[in-house]
């Protein structure tokens, strides 16, 4: 297995019954990436990984869905017994730290440097880590927001996170074995610029993949209308993330 991929939450805006936000576990070239961190996601990790092995965190945007379970993490490494070896890397916006700092009340960020190292991300924003690379790329949303793309030994994985249609989009699928992509909304409203995908722009911007996997799926659509629809945009193999599935590229 050269690039993997386990769906650990695809619910928006808020987690259901069995159903946690966004994430998913990464593993590739002897690294494990938690990508990431919506409501419900690091009990969901936690069924396929020790935390503590975790080579880095990647958070796409500051957004509660995609980064609540920061503080989970916080908790479990610092309180609750999973201390990791080194402080993991966490790749997010500027400013995540005090996401978590702020709901324990604490004023100063530094007291997490024992367990997580903050490190901003941007546009072009490259690290590797063993044999995995990960590339961001910034995507049109209502906020500082990122897309991925993790490469190992030939495999590629893209990944929007949440993001309007926009030209880094497309250019994140081009070549990837698969693009794990938001399709969030039935359809866009009239005069606003959009920030979220429908199923047919999902389908649109992944015609440089080879095969599409539909998440972030929202409360006026079901998933597998989601993947229905934007199956017929985008031609190839298309199916609905669900939790705890692994694809392997």
């Amino acid at each position: 297995m050269i690039l993997s991929l386990t769906v650990l939450g695809t619910a928006s805006p808020h987690p259901g019954p069995g159903r946690p936000c966004s994430g998913c576990l990464v593993r590739g070239g002897g690294a494990e990436v938690w990508v990431d961190a919506g409501p419900g996601t690091f009990a969901e990790l936690q069924r396929h990984t020790d935390p503590r092995r975790l080579t880095a965190i990647w958070i796409s945007h500051l957004h509660a869905d995609h980064s609540a379970d920061l503080l989970a993490a916080v908790h479990a490494f610092a309180f609750g017994g999973m201390t990791p070896p080194t402080p993991v890397p966490v790749y997010a916006p500027r400013d995540c730290a005090r996401r978590p700092a702020g709901f324990l009340g604490r004023p100063d960020v530094r007291f997490l440097d024992g367990i997580l190292d903050f490190r901003p991300l941007h546009d072009g924003h490259t690290v590797r880590h063993r044999n995995l690379r990960l590339t961001s790329r910034a995507v049109l949303h209502d906020t500082e927001a990122y897309g991925l793309r993790a490469e190992c030994r030939g495999s590629v994985l893209a990944y929007s996170g949440d993001s309007g249609p926009c030209d880094a989009l497309t250019e994140l699928a081009v070549g990837a074995d698969l693009f794990l992509c938001e399709a969030d909304v039935d359809a866009h409203r009239e005069g606003e610029q959009p920030v979220h995908l429908t199923p047919e722009d999902a389908g649109a911007c992944t015609k440089g993949a080879r095969e599409l996997l539909v998440t972030h799926v929202g409360p006026t659509l079901t998933r597998e209308a989601a993947a229905g629809r934007a199956a017929r945009v985008f031609g190839g193999r298309t199916a609905a993330a669900r939790e705890g599935d692994t694809v392997s590229l």
